[in-house]
């Protein structure tokens, strides 16, 4: 019976995400988000998290110009139901005040590369599907999904390009320690006519350490081409290294410290959120 009464949510859930395919999405200024890997811990079947982030020594790739990011009404709900679990999340707004410019602005960007810009964050819809058992010390998932239109192509901090991505992802404990990992593939549109399609590999790894008043964790994500000799504008490869320190648990505070890797992620930034897991 938990079969069957499994299989409509899932059915549901993969339905909802095939139906939003053909839409135009935004682009990968910021790579993917970590899922919530609580919400696979015993009980809880509600995630959700409100936040504001600032970004120093952004390049906004097809504006031509690098600054400062400030990203507001960061956010992020999930819900799940078995085995199933459908998240969503997105940014309300984006602010960006260069403070360089390093190559002229891409066609169809309006406006002084100079001057400060906003426009609206992307949004990302997923399923996550737990593929083995829940009790013991380590499970394996599914997660799929897709960004959805939001942005202005004129603003230049996104590209307004489909795109799709499909993670297989463990979680494993060890006492007090958890290690997480997703790998897998990510189809970004493009802004060129002759090359419509960036694959990439997308990766989102971390160490938690789960005892105390104050939970540190340490991630890596990004995604990359792996191509040294091709250079899409508004899809270049991306990587940082976030230091999380959360603190609560049911309800909770959080405090990352970013450090990007790459020529296109940000030098430094720092995130603050809030948030619950029921």
């Amino acid at each position: 019976m938990r079969g069957a009464a499994l299989t409509r949510p899932t059915l549901f859930l993969a339905a909802t995400l095939l139906a939003s395919f053909p839409v135009e999405a935004a682009a990968q200024l910021r790579p993917y988000e970590p899922f919530d890997w609580a919400l696979f811990d015993g009980t809880p079947t509600l995630s959700a998290r409100a936040g504001n982030e600032i970004l120093w020594g952004q390049r906004a790739s097809l504006v031509g110009a690098e600054g400062r990011l400030v990203e507001l009404g960061r956010f992020s709900v999930a819900f799940r139901a078995g085995r199933v679990a459908i998240e969503a999340g997105g940014t309300l707004r984006r602010y960006f005040q260069p403070n360089g410019t390093f190559t002229a602005p891409a066609p169809g960007v309006a406006g002084d590369p100079t001057s400060d810009r906003s426009d609206s964050g992307d949004y990302t819809i997923a399923t996550v599907i737990r593929l083995t058992p829940a009790a013991g010390p380590a499970i394996a998932t599914l997660r799929f999904g897709t960004r959805l239109p939001t942005t202005d192509n004129r603003v230049g901090l996104e590209r307004d390009q489909t795109d799709f991505f499909a993670l297989l992802g463990g979680r494993a404990d060890r006492g007090n320690l958890r290690a997480t990992a997703e790998l897998g593939v990510g189809l970004h549109g493009t802004r060129m006519p002759d090359y419509e399609q960036s694959d990439v590999l997308v990766f989102v790894t971390g160490l938690a350490w789960r005892a105390g008043a104050v939970r540190p964790s340490l991630l890596l994500l990004g995604h990359a081409d792996g191509l040294a000799d091709r250079h899409v504008r508004g899809n270049e490869e991306l990587a940082e290294v976030r230091l999380r320190l959360r603190t609560g648990s049911s309800n909770w505070l959080q405090v990352e410290a970013i450090r990007g890797l790459l020529p296109f992620s940000p030098s430094a930034g720092l995130s603050i959120a809030a948030g619950l897991t029921r």
